[in-house]
């Protein structure tokens, strides 16, 4: 059984059902339904056009499932409908999808949570492995996202960015749960680049794939974090890194800049450093400065400090840390660590217990509370 087939078909055979006029809901439940039959059947007999099975048995049950509420003339007319088994149309309507997914009326989780059941075709368990809650709670959650776009029509006008932005976030809860989210982003950013011809969505894939290269030097093998700098080099992930590249320079060669593209500039000037100590620094301020400009984000301009610490010594990089609000996520880490780069080992001592406390994971605060005792343990020396 090739679960991947099944994955990458589920979006396009659902799509199908909903174009015909199936409740967004009641089709969703039906391609699970098919996808099980699948599971049982395929093995023993494999059929040869695999989305044409799927189509005709989703739909089939659709109906079995509408006939059981709706009256005998609504069933006719139902059964009228119903596609003469053969290949299904090569039509794929992945994109109109992920734009029902992303609709501007779902939170950002219910958005996320659809997108993996619909079009990423997962279970609800796996997903609710994923974001480590219970089962009932991401069925909940799946739920109520059916029936909010459930009455949306399928053929209105998508909004890229919100598409993008639900994608971004499945790839940023990164690889808790047995399911690695990070790399299911990965996939269905590939499906919708294969599907529209943006820069930005490209920017997005290039963004994903550069910093998934880094994957396997980003912990120690006692499970703690590791820095950046610190990091085996020789570990990353050279293939996905040209290929993140190469990605990145076509849809920079359109010249329609957006934030994904430039995160993605920052990322590849980082994989192109063959050390911590050769990163163009300048460049990464220049295009945080870019990025600045298209999303006016606090978080860019503490990042930007970071940057410029690096570029234009500590003191620069605390300056324009001095201008940013001391409330934004990891603002006392990253000055902690500028503060050290200063010489001022106490500062950073406390800055770094301090950031620990306000770490929003465990790894991060392990990490920041051995900083601080790493030197608190120099002054001591």
């Amino acid at each position: 059984m090739d679960e991947l087939l099944l994955r990458s078909l589920t979006p396009s055979v659902l799509a199908v059902l909903v174009r015909r006029g199936a409740d967004f809901a009641a089709a969703e439940d039906a391609v699970q339904d098919a996808l099980v039959e699948a599971v049982r059947v395929w093995p023993g007999d494999a059929p040869r056009d695999p989305k044409g099975w799927l189509v005709t048995v989703a739909w089939r049950r659709f109906l079995d499932a509408t006939w059981a509420d709706a009256s005998r003339r609504r069933r006719e007319d139902r059964l009228d409908e119903e596609p003469v088994p053969g290949p299904a149309p090569a039509v794929d309507d992945t994109l109109q999808l992920y734009f029902l997914c992303a609709h501007p009326s779902l939170t950002p989780s219910s958005a996320v949570a659809l997108t993996l059941r619909a079009v990423g075709g997962l279970t609800t368990r796996q997903i609710a492995r994923a974001y480590l809650v219970p089962e009932a709670t991401m069925a909940q959650r799946i739920s109520r996202a059916k029936r909010t776009v459930s009455g949306v029509r399928f053929d209105r006008p998508g909004d890229v960015s919100t598409v993008l932005r639900v994608l971004y976030l499945v790839f940023n809860e990164g690889y808790s749960g047995d399911l690695d989210l990070a790399a299911e982003a990965i996939r269905l950013t590939r499906q919708l680049a294969a599907a529209i011809d943006h820069p930005e969505v490209a920017g997005l894939l290039a963004l994903m794939l550069l910093h998934h290269a880094r994957r396997a030097s980003r912990t120690a093998p006692d499970g703690s974090l590791v820095p950046l700098a610190e990091q085996d080099r020789g570990r990353w992930d050279t293939g996905m890194i040209a290929e993140g590249v190469e990605i990145l320079q076509a849809a920079l060669a359109r010249d329609r800049l957006g934030e994904y593209q430039a995160q993605a500039a920052v990322a590849a000037l980082h994989a192109d450093a063959p050390t911590a100590e050769e990163t163009d620094w300048v460049q990464i301020v220049e295009w945080y400065d870019e990025l600045a400009g298209l999303t006016d984000s606090p978080v860019v301009r503490l990042n930007r400090a970071v940057a410029a610490g690096e570029a234009d010594g500590p003191r620069a990089g605390l300056a324009e840390l001095a201008t940013l609000s001391d409330l934004l996520p990891r603002h006392t880490a990253v000055a902690a660590y500028l503060h050290e780069r200063d010489g001022d080992l106490p500062t950073a001592a406390r800055l770094y217990a301090e950031a620990a406390h306000k770490a929003p994971t465990l790894a991060e605060r392990d990490h920041l509370t051995r900083q601080a005792a790493r030197l608190n343990a120099r002054r001591r020396t």
